[in-house]
C-alpha cells in the first residue's frame, strides 16, 4: 500500500539551484517539486540538494549474503539495501550485477533471481539494475539478452576479469581458491573453466558484436570496465559502449572525452584519496574535467562523502555535488532527476549545514530517511 503523497513548503533552508545555493524556499507536492503546498515546514539550518543518482553500487552484496554462502531472502537483503541507500542521500541505485563465470552472487542464476525480486516488490528508493557481463563467458550471452529483454534492464557493462597473462604462462590466478570457494566449484574444476574460457576468447570476442548490436537495438546503455588505454577504449567504442567506467589510466580517460564519451569514476577512490588497488587517482582526472559522474562503487556513504571533500577542496558545490546528481542523470538520459527546478521529480537531500549529517531524504516526495531535529520539526515536535 503506497503512502499518500506529502504535499510539504521548505522555509528558510539554502538550495542548490542551477546558479549555486540560494536562500529561497522549495515545495512539494504529488511527488513533484512544486510552487505550492498545504503545510511548511521550518528547515532553516539546512542545505536542500538534488537526490543523488547512482549508477554502479555493488554494496548491495553484503545485505544479499552477509557471509560467504549465507544468501538471504533477496527482497529482505534490497529492503536493508534500500534503507543503506536512502540514509547516504541516494534516491536512484543502479544495483550492479555481475552475470559471471565466477559463479555464486554473481553467475548468471542468481542475476536471474535478483532481477525477478526487484520486479516482485516494490521500493521508494527507485532501484534499478546494470548487468555486468564478463565477455569472455560466451555461453550466457543469449541468457544475458533474454535477462535484459525480460526485465527493460537499461544498463549493460562489459568486464574482462580473466588473468589472462598467468592463464596463458600456465601460473595459477591470484585469488584462485577464494573464487573457488564463491563459485560453488573445487580450484580445481575453477582452474579448467578459467582455461577454457582463456582458450576461447576469440571466439568470445567474435560473438560479443552481434550482442552488442542486439542491446543497442533495444537503446540499452551500453560501458566498458577499467579500460586501460586507448585501444581499450577505441575498441569497446566500436561496439557502442561508449560509457567509460573506472578507466585505469589518464590515456584511455582522454580518449573518452575526445571522443566525446562520459567517464564514470568511483567516489571511494576520491573519498581514499587513490584508488585502492595502485590505479589511476580520480580527483586529478576531475582536476582535467575528465570525469562526468562519481558512483558508489562498493560504498554507498563514498558519494556524499566525497562531493563534500571536493567542495571543501575548492570546488564549487554545484560542480561537486553534480557530480553525484546531474551528471550521472544525464548519462543515462534521465531529465525528471539530478536538479532541483519546478516539474522534477521530488528527489531531495536535506543535509545539516553546519555538521554535513544527512537528516533527511525525499525520493519521488515520499520520505525515505528521516533522523534528529528536522524529525522532530516535521513531525511536529519540539523544533
Amino acid at each position: 500500500m503506497s503512502a499518500p503523497p506529502l504535499s510539504l513548503r521548505f522555509a528558510g533552508a539554502q538550495i542548490l539551484l542551477h546558479g549555486g545555493l540560494a536562500d529561497t524556499d522549495i515545495s512539494i507536492a504529488d511527488g513533484h517539486i512544486t510552487n505550492h503546498a498545504s503545510r511548511n515546514i521550518d528547515a532553516s539550518g539546512y542545505l536542500i540538494l538534488p537526490g543523488i543518482v547512482d549508477l554502479h553500487g555493488d554494496g548491495f552484496e553484503r545485505h544479499l549474503a552477509p557471509r560467504r554462502g549465507a544468501q538471504t531472502d533477496p527482497q529482505a537483503g534490497l529492503r536493508a539495501t534500500e534503507a543503506e541507500l536512502a540514509a547516504n542521500g541516494i534516491t536512484t541505485a543502479v544495483l550492479a550485477q555481475f552475470m559471471s563465470w565466477e559463479g555464486g552472487m554473481r553467475g548468471p542464476d542468481f542475476a536471474e533471481t535478483l532481477a525477478a525480486a526487484l520486479a516482485g516488490a516494490s521500493f521508494d528508493t527507485d532501484l534499478r539494475l546494470q548487468l555486468r557481463l564478463e565477455i569472455a563467458y560466451r555461453e550466457v550471452f543469449d541468457r544475458a539478452l533474454a535477462l535484459v529483454a525480460a526485465h527493460n534492464i537499461p544498463y549493460v557493462v562489459f568486464n574482462d576479469h580473466l588473468a589472462h597473462e598467468a592463464l596463458a604462462a600456465g601460473k595459477r590466478p591470484a585469488r584462485l581458491v577464494g573464487q573457488a570457494l564463491k563459485s560453488g566449484r573445487s580450484p580445481e574444476d575453477h582452474l579448467a573453466l578459467l582455461h577454457r574460457l582463456h582458450g576461447e576468447f576469440d571466439a568470445a570476442m567474435a560473438a560479443l558484436p552481434r550482442l552488442a548490436a542486439a542491446l543497442r537495438a533495444r537503446d540499452v546503455h551500453l560501458g566498458s570496465h577499467d579500460d586501460a588505454s586507448a585501444e581499450d577504449r577505441r575498441r569497446a567504442r566500436a561496439l557502442g559502449a561508449t560509457i567509460a567506467e573506472f578507466p585505469e589510466t589518464r590515456e584511455a580517460a582522454r580518449a573518452a572525452k575526445d571522443a566525446g564519451d562520459p567517464v564514470i569514476m568511483g567516489a571511494p577512490n576520491v573519498v581514499r584519496g587513490g584508488s585502492h588497488d595502485g590505479k589511476i587517482a580520480a580527483e586529478g582526472l576531475i582536476a582535467e574535467g575528465l570525469v562526468d559522474a562519481l558512483v558508489s562503487d562498493y560504498h554507498y556513504p563514498a558519494p556524499h562523502r566525497a562531493a563534500l571533500k571536493l567542495w571543501q577542496g575548492g570546488m564549487d558545490l554545484g560542480e561537486a555535488w553534480g557530480l553525484i546528481s546531474a551528471g550521472p542523470a544525464r548519462i543515462m538520459g534521465w531529465t525528471d532527476r539530478g536538479r532541483i527546478a519546478p516539474g522534477l521529480r521530488a528527489d531531495l537531500v536535506m543535509m545539516d549545514a553546519e555538521s554535513h549529517q544527512i537528516d533527511a531524504v525525499f525520493c519521488a516526495g515520499q520520505v525515505t530517511h528521516l533522523r534528529g531535529p528536522l524529525a522532530a520539526r516535521m513531525i511536529g515536535g519540539h523544533p
